[in-house]
Order: structure tokens, then C-alpha cells, then sequence
């Protein structure tokens, strides 16, 4: 497993513990639509991106003609 992948699995599980966390100390309520669901999304994609290599905005920017690596660096 690459750093690249775990840094998307933890940054992915962090993100759904603090709002796990967030609603039931009582202080978000998932039970209802708002912007905290986009931050779930965002988090659960980050977790399963580090396990199945699959990432949405990966496919976009390679679309968009963005390259995967940088050349000439360190």
C-alpha cells in the first residue's frame, strides 16, 4: 500500500468520525438534509478510494488533460 493510499483512507475515516461523532453528541443532525451529507460523500469516497484505487475527481482531471505526475521535480 502506497502513502498516497493510506493518507486518502485515514483522511477519509477522520472526516466520517468527527461527523459521526458531531451527531451524536448532538451537535449536527445527519436525520436531516444539509451540507454536512457532501462532507459525508466526500469522506466515504476519500475511505474507499484508498482501498479500490477508484477516485471520481481522478477521472475528471484526466479527462480534463491534467497529468497524473509531475515531471522534472525532486
Amino acid at each position: 500500500m502506497t502513502i498516497n493510499r493510506i493518507v486518502r483512507i485515514v483522511a477519509g475515516f477522520f472526516i466520517m468520525l468527527s461527523l459521526g461523532l458531531a451527531h451524536f453528541t448532538g451537535q449536527a443532525d445527519l436525520s436531516q438534509l444539509s451540507w454536512l451529507w457532501f462532507t459525508a460523500f466526500v469522506g466515504a469516497n476519500l475511505f474507499q478510494s484508498g482501498f479500490t484505487k477508484f477516485c471520481p475527481m481522478d477521472s475528471v482531471l484526466k479527462k480534463l488533460g491534467v497529468p497524473e505526475n509531475e515531471r522534472g521535480g525532486c
